[in-house]
């Protein structure tokens, strides 16, 4: 039986950030939870994620729709290559950033405030909002994204002008992130959109408020009425208890268990809407209570595809010479980050599993490891492809894997004397030690592999 604390250093491991890291495997079962919690929760001075490749044509010339087509398809291009490198970035900072909490928080709003546009600039700049904003205060996060350009331009604001206001926009504000259906009515859409009128940006992606198109008139929004603008209506958003309730009920379903316990959620929620907001104050309250380390919330969560690959990246010393095709395992797994579904982000849990992905789960530490090759193509979804067919089919014909070399022998040395599972799984109890020792080989490698390759490590 694995040591209590140790239990429950791994499950914050696991929902405070992406899982036990090679470098916190020594000391692990000795270390109290508040001192694991400081670390969690250390924020160093804040870096932006970025990318390198350079951007030759203007994005004016790229709009405009008499530019050559060579030009446009250079343009996607280099599009292409910069949101990819983006993406590899961020995948990077969740596997090594020392501020684990702050990236799973930002992995978290990622989704909560899901945005896909194709101009990584303006992808950047969102990703990097959350990620300054992932443990600060809500309503800074909530402005900030609200008058990002990568939302605005995804949500139709640009088109949302006076005498024929779009709604898109304040329609997804309070249903996606911030209320809740049914805690406002069709009307509270029309005035807020009328509010929202005139929100806008430039080709360089800074807000503007063209005051020419903004609608001056009263309005009735969530029982007040003035002349109201698009702060004045996020204000009022905020004044809302069922904010607070519904963005605490979607951290605690992600967070701990989903199925929320209404009494605690409830509990939680009054002190958030009281704290003003403060994320960070929600986060340690939720993770230094007794209750967050009942059996019931341990090992019960399946793992998202990002964490699932961040778990194994973190706790395998590898170098990756192909990290470009890490983006081809988030595509087959259901998983790109910077480019949810849709408006609503991932749905979570049982979702992620399905025939085709649930094999390749449990293949990826094989894979990785050299021992069989990927064979799978992904699905031809034309929407994430963006009708690259050709381009696609032809990747997988030329597709190898990342090229991965992990130091075993580091493997072998720190796990000498321990259980390997202890420290790999959540939840031991179904396990059948035999058919994982492999009876050929009784190797540490195979050890890991073959519990890294088990349904009990899909969960955390």
């Amino acid at each position: 039986m694995m040591a209590d604390s140790l239990l429950k250093n791994k499950h914050l491991l696991w929902r405070a950030g992406f899982g036990v890291s090679i470098n916190q495997i020594d000391g692990l079962k000795n270390k109290n939870i508040k001192m694991l919690m400081n670390e969690l929760f250390k924020e160093e001075s804040f870096s932006e994620i970025t990318y390198d490749t350079p951007d030759p044509v203007s994005v004016a010339d790229y709009m405009n729709s008499t530019a050559p087509a060579e030009k446009k398809k250079e343009m996607q291009r280099i599009n292409r290559e910069q949101n990819n490198e983006l993406n590899l970035n961020f995948l990077n900072s969740i596997v090594n950033s020392k501020e684990q909490m702050r990236e799973k928080m930002a992995f978290f709003w990622h989704g909560h405030f899901a945005s896909r546009v194709q101009n990584p600039r303006f992808n950047k700049q969102l990703l990097n909002t959350i990620r300054k904003n992932a443990l600060g205060n809500f309503r800074d996060l909530l402005f900030e994204v609200s008058q990002s350009p990568a939302m605005l331009n995804f949500l139709n604001n640009q088109q949302n002008k006076k005498d024929h206001p779009n709604e898109n926009f304040a329609r997804e504000v309070m249903e996606l992130f911030t209320m809740g259906r049914g805690n406002y009515t069709e009307k509270d859409v029309r005035e807020g959109a009328r509010a929202f009128t005139g929100w806008s940006y430039d080709k360089e992606g800074n807000f503007k408020e063209r005051k020419n198109l903004h609608d001056e008139g009263s309005k009735t929004f969530l029982g007040k009425t003035g002349n109201f603008d698009g702060n004045d209506v996020l204000n009022i958003i905020l004044e809302q208890k069922t904010t607070a309730q519904f963005i605490t009920t979607k951290i605690y379903k992600f967070f701990v268990n989903e199925k929320p316990d209404q009494e605690i959620v409830n509990q939680l929620s009054a002190n958030f809407y009281h704290s003003g907001y403060d994320i960070k104050k929600l986060m340690t309250e939720i993770f230094s209570s007794t209750w967050f380390y009942d059996q019931k919330n341990i090992g019960n969560r399946i793992k998202s595809p990002i964490e699932l690959m961040a778990g194994i990246m973190r706790i395998l010393p590898m170098h990756i010479q192909n990290p470009e095709n890490l983006i081809v395992y988030q595509k087959l797994l259901g998983q790109m980050l910077l480019y949810p579904p849709n408006v609503a982000g991932w749905p979570n849990g049982k979702s992620w599993i399905d025939s085709s992905t649930l094999m390749l789960r449990l293949q990826v530490p094989q894979i990785w490891s050299g021992l069989r090759p990927l064979e799978y193509s992904p699905r031809q979804d034309d929407d994430i492809d963006m009708g690259m067919k050709s381009r696609e089919t032809a990747l997988n014909k030329s597709f190898k894997n990342p090229n991965i070399t992990i130091d075993w022998d580091r493997i072998e040395k720190l796990f000498a004397y321990k259980n390997c599972e202890d420290y790999l799984l959540q939840n031991t109890q179904s396990l059948d030690m035999n058919s994982v020792s492999n009876f050929s080989d009784k190797s540490i490698k195979m050890t890991v592999i073959n519990l890294m390759s088990t349904p009990e490590y899909q969960l955390c």
